[in-house]
């Protein structure tokens, strides 16, 4: 409720400057003591070898450095994503880098895998009391050749193994260039075969095994999805989210924001990132989990994606536009619909 007292006064400064002023308000309101840890009674979801209290996650991006993690866990998620991390630091691209769609509830971003490395993403990690399920999203630097590709993305695994839960390979940010074209067959076939090779090394030299997923983008023909389809299931992946911001401005093209480079997120991408998880899963059968994320803006939309395929959801812009009671909104649905057929 209070978020959406604040919100007009948010939405008239710069959005990334609203982000930090948001995240500086909750951190202080933890400090004293006055955010009140949310508990949400659920059936627990057991994927990958892990039980998540609630299937409501936060996607990767909102806190990418790993800064805010016990003040996230006490607005209900089930599970938390952090980065998309780095090898090295780096500061992305050029402000301004974020922009508000209000018409259609939606936002274009092209912060371009800004974070301060992974090295230091780590020890924010460690320095936080958080136990939950915590997913660590690695790319690679902008500066990497695409065919060093497989080097960064093996580092940031190397790096980030003994502190993730399970982790995130994004190869779909429209924000780096030729980041993408890691999805084509050839070069998705090479990445995760690598990937799984370093994932077995790994659990033998630790004693535990943390499972991979991949991050894909809604921009994908039938075809394309397809052939992801079939590597993840030849390389065993743990699983799959779909999807990350979209490049298309079908939706927005009236309006002069739509001139603006980036990620478009929000109302415009939810019945695309739909389509996705139902092919999605149509292809793999239950193989493999699937990860919703895209425009989940309502219980609605995170009920359409779990009848669509998926097992879990996250959220991003729906709580830009919503605030954290959109966290409890739907938990709250969701585990209702659960012990309803449970029953």
């Amino acid at each position: 409720m209070l978020y959406r007292l604040l919100r007009p006064l948010l939405f008239k400064i710069d959005p990334e400057l609203a982000h930090h002023i948001t995240f500086n308000a909750i951190e202080l309101i933890r400090t004293i003591g006055l955010l009140k840890k949310t508990r949400i009674i659920c059936q627990p979801c057991n994927l990958m070898g892990l039980s998540f209290p609630n299937p409501v996650g936060l996607a990767a991006g909102l806190d990418k450095n790993g800064e805010h993690l016990d003040a996230l866990a006490a607005l209900g998620f089930g599970f938390l994503e952090v980065g998309t991390v780095t090898p090295r630091p780096q500061p992305g691209n050029p402000k301004p880098r974020i922009f508000r769609v209000p018409e259609a509830k939606a936002m274009i971003n092209r912060l371009g895998f800004n974070n301060l490395g992974v090295d230091q993403v780590i020890e924010n990690i460690k320095n936080s009391d958080y136990r939950g399920v915590l997913g660590i999203n690695i790319g690679k630097n902008f500066d990497t050749p695409l065919d060093k590709a497989v080097d960064d993305y093996q580092i940031g695994l190397e790096k980030v193994y003994c502190y993730a839960s399970y982790v995130t390979v994004n190869i779909s940010s429209p924000n780096t260039q030729n980041l993408r074209q890691l999805q084509t067959a050839d070069a998705l076939d090479h990445l995760l075969s690598q990937l799984k090779y370093k994932q077995n090394q790994l659990a033998q030299k630790y004693g535990k095994y943390v499972p991979i997923v991949i991050k894909i983008a809604p921009d994908l023909e039938s075809p394309q999805i397809e052939s992801i389809a079939s590597l993840l299931v030849k390389h065993r992946m743990d699983g799959v989210i779909a999807t990350n911001t979209t490049i298309s401005r079908n939706s927005i093209e009236h309006l002069p924001i739509a001139q603006e480079s980036g990620g478009l997120s929000g109302t415009p991408l939810t019945q695309r990132a739909t389509e996705v998880i139902h092919q999605l899963h149509c292809l793999l059968q239950d193989s493999i989990p699937i990860i919703g994320v895209g425009g989940i803006m309502s219980a609605n939309d995170a009920q359409d994606k779990l009848r669509a395929g998926a097992s879990l959801i996250q959220l991003y812009t729906g709580l830009i536009y919503q605030g954290p009671e959109l966290v409890k909104e739907i938990a709250h649905a969701v585990c209702a619909e659960q012990n309803k057929i449970k029953n």
